[in-house]
């Protein structure tokens, strides 16, 4: 799809449209989306890259954005949660993008955010380890299976009108 001139315009396009909506989600309900005790809305979006590579580096990006805003309304924790966070956002994206069976979509995203987001709130406020796993991950599945997944089977439904793919051209 990259190697037209409309597959590449394409492809930014979803890109930027993935980074905004994760960073609108996330800020606009900033209160519940930054510290230990925390529901990301914008983690439903998790699933993305089972329809499109672009939702890898769009997750990403709109990470990023999410947590440096953070830095500026006081909810994150600084310079470790934008690279720490953003990185594991794209680890997760990534295997996410890798994964066909529709159940285990949403999984990556918990995992990884359960595992890495308490290593930093434990570097950053000395908050225990896996008292914090047990959280994020429990904020996680809310978000990621509670809201991603129903996002997912409903994108799926229409994914050749939403991300232009068709028959044998659809990956699953």
């Amino acid at each position: 799809m990259l190697q037209t001139s409309a597959g590449r315009t394409r492809y930014i396009a979803e890109v930027g449209v993935i980074a905004a909506l994760y960073a609108a989600l996330t800020i606009v309900v900033a209160p519940i989306s930054y510290g230990p005790l925390q529901i990301r809305i914008s983690e439903a979006l998790c699933v993305l890259p089972y329809f499109t590579g672009a939702a890898v580096p769009g997750l990403f990006i709109g990470c990023l954005i999410a947590n440096g805003i953070g830095i500026v309304l006081g909810s994150s924790l600084g310079l470790m949660d934008v690279i720490v966070g953003s990185l594991t956002t794209l680890a997760a994206a990534y295997v996410t993008s890798k994964i066909h069976t529709k159940g285990l979509v949403p999984l990556p995203a918990v995992l990884f955010n359960a595992a890495l987001v308490p290593w930093t709130l434990q570097v950053m406020l000395g908050l225990p380890y896996w008292f914090n796993v047990l959280w994020v991950g429990a904020g996680q599945l809310v978000a990621c299976y509670g809201l991603g997944y129903p996002l997912l089977l409903l994108l799926n439904r229409r994914r050749s009108a939403i991300f232009g793919l068709s028959g044998s051209a659809s990956r699953r």
